[in-house]
């Protein structure tokens, strides 16, 4: 219901008569609160009230200010301003003036910096190693690239380069053999690996891999970051960052990945409690950052366990040390990256924020690790 005014909401409505407030209505006042007491006027109090200033005035102060400029839309003087913008030193001092032609003629000692604005601006447009830049054409790895720097196998704008660590630019022309070598951009695709896919580029078999879901990703070489089983299913990131993904499946990094695991009997507490403080393996212990129940599952049969070890199928291997069989096993989350809206079986370009994200915490994780 709409609300409307009354007497008690403003209080004394004398002067609210008809809906308008007449200055005719108000109580009368003493002229002498608008003066101010001064004992040079002859009542003993001077008139507050300001003269209005006219042409005569202009005039007048015309060695002060200027008012050439008329009046503007307001009707107030335009203050005409004829004062240089800029200081002029050359015509203060002939020594100023001397060097500021000295500086002309002899132009800038050093070459201007180029400036990096972003990393994605460094990685299209600033130098790089010139093994990095082989790897990114798609030729081949990063350590086959300098077998083949050392072989001299590799010319950069007409001349052989056999240097390691010689940083090349975008502009640069880079050739092995015949064919010239394009940079690729960097590329990031998650993919939401299904079930009977395994994790390779190439297969002797013939079975079907994670290459053939991402086909259609990109013209770019990519490859997969890490390892999932064929019977794994989840987060996949594929990239052709080399040192993004060095950063990323390194130890040290310590990135953290989260599974959901259906077992094929209910997980015991006194068992929670053991994976907790850590799983003696063939190949040492291994105790996940945290495990616990799915809240709002039906059974204690789905289990949740982060993880940051990179060991081969140490999931699966924990569990089965316990007497337990992994039924399911699903990586729902990747060094942060979720599943969501990224139904099974299909992929997407990660974002700017995503990108940045990744690359930070790395070099956080590896910083902390010192």
């Amino acid at each position: 219901m709409e609300r409307r005014f009354n007497t008690e909401d403003i209080g004394d409505d004398s002067a609210f008569d008809n809906g308008r407030n007449r200055k005719s209505d108000r109580p009368h006042r003493d002229n002498n609160r608008n003066k101010k007491y001064s004992p040079r006027s002859k009542d003993g109090f001077k008139s507050r009230t300001r003269r209005r200033f006219d042409d005569d005035d202009a005039s007048a102060y015309s060695g002060k200010r200027s008012f050439k400029g008329g009046r503007d839309q307001r009707g107030r003087y335009k203050k005409e301003d004829n004062r240089p913008r800029r200081r002029d030193i050359t015509g203060e001092s002939s020594i100023l003036s001397e060097i500021v032609e000295r500086r002309k003629q002899e132009g800038r000692l050093k070459p201007r910096k180029q400036k990096i604005l972003t990393l994605e601006f460094e990685e299209q447009h600033g130098p790089i190693r010139l093994n990095k830049y082989i790897a990114n054409a798609g030729i081949c790895s990063r350590r086959d690239a300098d077998v083949l720097i050392a072989s001299g196998a590799i010319t950069v704008n007409g001349e052989v380069v056999t240097e390691m660590g010689h940083k090349v630019m975008p502009t640069d022309e880079v050739r092995y053999g015949d064919k010239v070598l394009q940079r690729e951009k960097p590329v990031y695709v998650l993919l939401n690996k299904p079930k009977d896919y395994i994790t390779t580029t190439d297969d002797e078999r013939d079975r079907a891999n994670v290459m053939e879901l991402v086909r259609d990703a990109c013209q770019e070489r990519i490859y997969p970051v890490g390892r999932l089983d064929r019977d794994t299913t989840g987060l996949l990131l594929l990239t052709n960052d080399g040192d993004l993904t060095k950063k990323l499946t390194h130890p040290s990094s310590h990135i953290e990945k989260t599974y959901m695991v259906e077992l094929d009997k209910p997980f015991a507490s006194v068992d929670m409690d053991t994976i907790r403080h850590g799983i003696e393996l063939s190949d040492g212990v291994v105790t996940p950052d945290d495990v616990e129940y799915v809240e709002g599952a039906d059974s204690k049969k789905i289990v949740g366990i982060t993880i940051h070890s990179g060991k081969n199928r140490v999931i699966r291997r924990m569990f089965d040390a316990l007497g337990y069989e992994v039924v399911k096993l699903d990586r729902v989350i990747f060094a942060g990256l979720t599943k969501k809206d990224l139904p099974r079986g299909r992929w997407r370009f990660l974002t700017k924020n995503e990108i940045s994200f990744l690359k930070m915490i790395s070099t956080k994780n590896k910083e902390e690790e010192k």
